[in-house]
């Protein structure tokens, strides 16, 4: 089925919410913003150019991948630009140098079969990265996650996303037995370990989320899942008792209206602000996301709702859906079983991702600090989003 008519009519929609929202940005500020207008032009000439070079040279693969991510990022730039106009032109750099590398990997990298063969490469790497933060580490809002280098900082358990997701798919693929799990079980277990000494538990879920669902698809074995998280809840129990900060995001969560002023002042601000939008916000422009600390990244999503309202917070909540949905899609037609698992573990990052924010940010789920991918501030998160994506998106192309 030729599904182009409708990957051109969801772009123009792209453009048009694009031009809308900041164009509104725009008239509300006096005199006329023209820096809202030049936004909003360069991200769609970007979004623009970038769909027609895969379209053109690259056709078989599934571009709604690409469609919905731009939407995303498109919410993401509009609201950091409320926000701090100097932070979105950050991220505008971020995703022109994101979405160069998702065609460059679409354009340039051989089917990724072949890349099977590295396993030993990507574990190497996924200790490097893993283990970066313990020992060479700057804590930042209470995690020891990021590493400073000639004044650039990132946060290398994004990278180590990518490899630990590539050797688990390497080392899976050949799943004949128990004894080949105990291996990659080691390997997610340090991993774990770092995160937590880090105190990044939102890391720490995300990995165990991609580990045990990559784990389930390669051996079909339900009671490998039931054993993660027994052994997940025991784990979770002693980090409870050795560790005050996790004690302190569990109690913040079970109740944190008695340490409003103190512990849990970010969630109930976060909380406050939501409530205050009601279901179709307060206006773009005309809401409070400043009273909400670390607005840019980790608690966006809650000056989003303010202001557009928690209908478009749903909204943006099932586009990431029917991203993960196009990305799982991409795996079930895929029939190399390494592409295969690549693309599952790709797709659960980002998804496990979208739901420990967003849970923490409601309070559904103790609050941990990663950001909202494609939408939050972050150079890292970005990047690592779009080279996910664009190997998905390869593998969306071998599969037809």
């Amino acid at each position: 089925m030729d599904t182009t008519r409708d990957e051109k009519k969801l772009l123009r929609y792209t453009y048009l919410l694009c031009l809308a929202c900041f164009f509104n940005l725009a008239v509300i500020k006096q005199p006329f913003d023209k820096g809202a207008m030049v936004m909003a032009v360069v991200t769609c000439l970007l979004i623009g150019y970038s769909y027609f070079v895969i379209r053109r040279f690259f056709s078989d693969g599934d571009k709604y991948i690409f469609v919905f991510s731009s939407i995303l990022s498109v919410i993401g730039m509009v609201m950091l630009y409320r926000i701090n106009m100097a932070v979105s032109i950050k991220q505008i750099i971020f995703f022109a140098v994101g979405v160069t590398g998702f065609i460059l990997i679409v354009v340039l990298t051989p089917d990724t079969t072949g890349f099977s063969k590295y396993k030993y490469i990507y574990l190497v790497f996924t200790i490097i990265f893993m283990s970066l933060g313990t020992l060479h580490g700057t804590e930042i809002n209470g995690s020891k996650n990021w590493v400073s280098f000639g004044g650039f900082s990132f946060q290398p358990s994004e990278f180590g996303k990518i490899t630990l997701v590539a050797y688990l798919a390497a080392d899976l693929k050949d799943y004949k037995n128990f004894k080949n799990l105990i291996v990659p079980g080691l390997v997610v277990m340090v991993c774990l370990g770092f995160m937590v000494i880090q105190r990044d538990l939102g890391s720490a879920l995300i990995f165990f989320g991609i580990a045990v669902t990559m784990l389930y698809i390669a051996t079909s074995k339900f009671k490998y899942v039931i054993t993660c998280f027994l052994l997940a809840a025991a784990g979770s129990y002693m980090s409870y008792k050795m560790f005050n900060h996790v004690r302190t995001r569990v109690l913040i969560w079970k109740n944190p209206w008695p340490y409003a002023n103190d512990k849990s002042y970010q969630i109930v601000q976060s909380m406050f602000s939501i409530s205050s939008g009601g279901l179709t916000g307060t206006g773009l422009g005309l809401g409070h996301p400043e009273f909400v600390p670390i607005n840019t990244t980790d608690f966006i999503f809650a000056g989003l709702c303010e202001e557009l309202g928690i209908l478009m917070g749903f909204a943006v909540v099932i586009m990431y859906f029917l991203l993960f949905y196009r990305c799982i899609r991409a795996a079930v037609y895929c029939s190399d079983e390494f592409s295969r698992l690549l693309a599952v573990g790709y797709s659960t990052m980002i998804a496990c991702q979208v739901l420990v924010i967003v849970g923490g940010v409601m309070n559904a789920i103790p609050l941990t600090g990663v950001t909202l991918p494609l939408v939050s501030y972050g150079g890292s998160s970005m990047l690592i989003t779009f080279f996910s994506l664009g190997i998905i998106q390869k593998i969306s192309e071998e599969g037809r």
